[in-house]
C-alpha cells in the first residue's frame, strides 16, 4: 500500500496562531485563562488544555468574567480564529479599558477579519450584504453581526431561490455585495457567482476563501481522484473539514471522515494500493502523523517503529529531513519521527523574492536547526540558515585571509551603516565604508546587490565587517592604471570642466584629470579662465604633455582652425573691402576689428580725403566703417586699412559721370583705374 499525506493537511495559518498565542499565554504563567468557545474543532488538543487549567467559556459567562476582573483577578481571554460577535467583544474591550485586571487575545484569523470589515463598510442604504455560509457557525454569526441585515445562504440553491423572491424590493440603486465564510466549497462559491451576476449586473464580488482553504480543497480533490481510498481526519463539528469530505466524496467513492488513528480499525483498506490522506484546519499535526504510521505499520518493522517513537528532538539539535510538501511560505519535512519538521520562508533564504518551489522540490533533504518543538501538534519548527550561516562563517573568514571580494543583498538600514547578507551570513558596512556621501541616506542601497571587502572579523563574536568603499577604490586604481597605460601624446579626448583657478582649467578625462593652461583656452589674451569656459562645459582636447609619476597631465584646447589669424586669411585678401568696427584711437591712426582677435590699422593719412588733426575729429569707438585692404604682413601679422581709398575711387566715379555727354549715341571712351567700380556705380557695361 502506498500512502500519501497532502501537503496542505493540518493546522491552517489562523489556527496555529491562535494555539500559538495561547502556548504562549501559558508559558508566561497566566493565573486564568479561558477561550470564548471551543479553540479549535479537536477533542484531544481541546482535552489537553483543560487538564492545564485553561477554562472554556461562552457568551453568557462573559458578565461573571468581568466583575472577576472589576475584582483585581487578573484574567486572559482568548478569542477564538473564528471571531466573535460585535456585541461581546465590545463588552469585552469595555471592560478592558478600565480594568486592567482582564487582557484580551483577540486570535480571529485575519482572512475572517477580513470579512467582518467588508461586511461593515458594505451594508449602506445602497448595498446589501450577502454571505455564503453554514448559518449557525460561529464565524457566519461574527461576521453577519457587524452588518446590517445581511443575507446569509448556505448553498447556491438557497440563494437562486432568495433572489426569487426579490429581496431588495423595488429600489434599482441597490448594489448586492457577496462575500464567502472563508472555508466555503470553492465550487458552490463559483456556482454562487453565476446566479447572482445573471441577476444583478452591478454586483461587488469579494473573494474571500482562505488562499489555503482553495489550496487545500484542489489538493485533496486532486489525490482523491487518484486514490483508491480517502481519509479526511479533523473534527465532525469542523465546518472546513465537512467541506473537504463532500470535496474528495465526489472525487472518490471509499473516502473516510475519522478523527484520530483509533477511527481506523473500522475501515476496511485491505484492498487499497493507494490511500491519501487530507486534514482540516482544526487537525494537529501529531494526528495525521500517527494516523499515516498506524497505516504503514505492516510495512515496517517493530524495531524500527520503537525506534521512530523514542526519537525526540530538543532546542538547538541540528536534523536532516525528507521535504514532504512545499507551499508559498513554508516547506514540511519528514523528519523519521512523529514531529513533522516545518522551515518557514524567512528561514529558508535571505530573500524575500525567492519562490520556495523554484529553489526546493519534494524529496529534497535539508539540514536545519531546531528553534522550537511542540509535542502538542508534533511541529519542529526548523531554521535552515542557521546551519546556512555556520557554514558559511568559515568562507567569510576565508574571504577575509585572503583579500577575496564577496558580493551580497543590502538587506537593511540600520543606525550607523548597513547590513548585507552573503550566504546567510550578515555582514556590517559603516555609514563611512559604504560610499554613500556623509549624511547620506543608506537607504537608497536597500536592495540592491553590491560587492565589498572583509575589513575585519571578530571570530568569537561571529561578527564581520565589510567595506564598498575598498572595492570602489579598486575599480577606480584599476581604471586608472589602464588610462595611464594607454596615455600618448596628442591623444584626444571629450572632457568635461570639473573647476577653474587663475592659471587654468582642470578638465575631467574619465576618472583623471589634465589641465588647460590658460594660455591654451584662446588665440587671444584673457584675463582668467573663466573668460573663456566654465565649470560643466564638454570640451575636446588633446594631450600636451604628461607626467605619469607625478600625475601630471598637459592639455591644448587651441587648434589652428581657432587661430583669429587663419580666419582672418580664410576670409580676407588685399583689395578686399569690409565693413569693420574701430575699436581704439590712436595719435597716429585708429584700429579696426577684422575678425575677434585680428585688428587691422587705419593711418591718420588713410582716414580722409584730405588733412585731418588727430583721428577722433572722424572716427569714434565703436563705429562702423568701410575699410579697403591695402596690405597684408603674413609674417608680422599686420595689416593696413584704408578709409580714404574708398573715397578717391567714388569720387573718381563721380567725376567720369559728371563729363560724359549729353547725347547717349555718341561714342566715348571711358578711362578709369577701377572700371569695377564705375560698373557698380554706373550699372553699364565699361565699353
Amino acid at each position: 500500500m502506498t500512502v500519501t499525506v497532502a501537503g496542505h493537511a493540518g493546522f491552517c495559518f489562523g489556527v496555529r496562531r491562535a494555539t500559538e498565542a495561547l502556548e504562549a499565554a501559558l508559558a508566561e504563567g497566566c493565573s486564568r485563562i479561558c477561550t470564548l468557545g471551543r479553540l479549535i474543532h479537536n477533542d484531544g488538543y481541546c482535552a489537553s488544555l483543560r487538564e492545564r487549567g485553561v477554562e472554556e467559556i461562552s457568551a453568557a459567562d462573559i458578565p461573571a468574567v468581568c466583575t472577576a476582573a472589576e475584582t483585581g483577578e487578573a484574567i486572559t481571554v482568548v478569542i477564538r480564529a473564528h471571531g466573535e460577535t460585535a456585541s461581546v467583544l465590545q463588552t469585552l474591550e469595555e471592560c478592558a479599558a478600565r480594568t486592567p485586571s482582564l487582557r484580551i487575545l483577540n486570535c480571529t484569523c485575519p482572512f475572517v477579519e477580513k470579512v467582518r470589515r467588508i461586511a461593515r463598510e458594505h451594508c449602506g442604504d445602497d448595498e446589501k450584504f450577502l454571505l455564503l455560509g453554514a448559518k449557525d457557525h460561529p464565524e457566519v454569526r461574527g461576521i453577519l453581526s457587524c452588518a446590517r441585515d445581511g443575507i446569509v445562504f448556505g448553498s447556491a440553491a438557497e440563494l437562486e431561490a432568495i433572489l426569487a423572491l426579490n429581496p431588495f424590493g423595488q429600489n434599482a440603486k441597490i448594489v448586492p455585495v457577496i462575500a464567502s465564510q472563508t472555508t466555503q466549497n470553492l465550487s458552490e462559491w463559483e456556482k454562487s457567482l453565476e446566479i447572482l451576476k445573471k441577476v444583478y449586473t452591478n454586483a461587488k464580488i469579494f473573494d474571500t476563501i482562505c488562499s489555503v482553504t482553495e489550496e487545500r480543497q484542489t489538493e485533496a480533490a486532486d489525490l482523491a481522484a487518484q486514490s483508491d481510498a480517502m481519509l479526511v481526519i479533523g473534527s465532525k463539528a469542523s465546518s472546513n473539514t465537512a467541506k473537504l469530505y463532500d470535496v474528495c466524496r465526489a472525487r472518490c467513492a471509499r473516502t473516510y471522515q475519522i478523527e484520530s488513528a483509533a477511527d481506523l480499525h473500522r475501515l476496511d483498506l485491505s484492498a487499497c494500493q493507494t490511500v491519501s490522506i487530507t486534514a482540516g484546519a482544526s487537525t494537529p499535526f501529531s494526528v495525521i502523523q500517527e494516523v499515516k504510521e498506524t497505516m504503514a505499520e505492516h510495512m515496517e518493522s517493530f524495531e524500527e517503529l520503537l525506534e521512530q517513537s523514542l526519537k525526540t528532538l530538543n532546542t538547538g539539535d541540528v536534523v536532516t529531513g525528507v521535504i514532504t510538501s512545499i507551499s508559498q511560505n513554508e516547506i514540511h519535512l519528514d523528519l523519521g519521527s512523529k514531529t513533522t519538521g516545518v522551515i518557514t520562508h524567512d528561514k529558508l533564504t535571505d530573500d524575500p523574492s525567492a519562490k520556495l518551489s523554484e529553489l526546493f522540490k519534494v524529496g529534497d533533504e535539508v539540514r536545519a536547526k531546531v528553534i522550537k518543538v511542540s509535542d502538542i501538534d508534533g511541529i519542529a519548527t526548523l531554521d535552515k540558515t542557521r546551519v546556512d550561516t555556520d557554514a558559511n562563517w568559515e568562507l567569510i573568514v576565508a574571504a577575509y585571509e585572503n583579500n577575496e571580494t564577496l558580493e551580497g543583498r543590502i538587506a537593511e538600514a540600520v543606525k550607523g551603516g548597513v547590513i548585507m547578507t552573503v550566504k546567510s551570513v550578515r555582514i556590517f558596512i559603516p555609514a563611512s565604508q559604504t560610499g554613500v556621501p556623509k549624511d547620506g541616506d543608506l537607504a537608497v542601497l536597500v536592495g540592491t546587490t553590491q560587492k565589498i571587502k572583509v575589513i575585519e572579523i571578530k571570530s568569537d563574536r561571529k561578527r564581520a565587517y565589510g567595506s564598498i568603499r575598498a572595492i570602489l577604490r579598486e575599480e577606480r586604481k584599476a581604471k586608472e592604471e589602464a588610462f595611464w597605460n594607454e596615455l600618448e601624446e596628442g591623444k584626444e579626448f571629450d572632457g568635461e570642466v570639473k573647476s577653474l583657478t587663475s592659471y587654468g582649467a582642470f578638465v575631467d578625462l574619465g576618472g583623471v584629470d589634465g589641465m588647460v593652461h590658460t594660455s591654451e583656452l584662446s588665440w587671444r589674451r584673457i584675463r582668467q579662465p573663466s573668460d573663456v569656459v566654465s565649470v560643466g562645459d564638454k570640451l575636446h582636447v588633446y594631450v600636451k604633455s604628461f607626467d605619469r609619476e607625478k600625475g601630471r597631465i598637459s592639455l591644448g584646447y587651441k587648434t589652428e582652425e581657432m587661430n583669429p589669424w587663419f580666419i582672418f586669411n580664410s576670409k580676407y585678401q588685399i583689395g578686399d573691402t569690409a565693413n569693420v568696427k574701430i575699436v581704439s584711437l590712436m595719435p597716429f591712426g585708429a584700429f579696426a576689428e577684422m575678425v575677434p582677435g585680428v585688428d587691422g590699422l587705419i593711418h591718420i593719412s588713410q582716414i580722409a580725403d584730405h588733412k585731418i588733426a588727430k583721428p577722433e575729429d572722424v572716427l569714434s569707438i565703436g563705429q562702423m566703417v568701410d575699410v579697403k585692404i591695402t596690405d597684408i604682413d603674413a609674417e608680422n601679422r599686420k595689416i593696413s586699412l584704408s578709409i580714404r581709398a574708398l573715397l578717391e575711387q567714388t569720387a573718381e566715379v563721380e567725376e567720369v559721370v559728371e563729363e560724359a555727354p549729353a547725347e547717349e549715341s555718341a561714342p566715348v571712351m571711358y578711362s578709369t583705374d577701377n572700371p569695377d567700380a564705375y560698373k557698380s556705380f554706373t550699372g553699364e557695361e565699361d565699353k
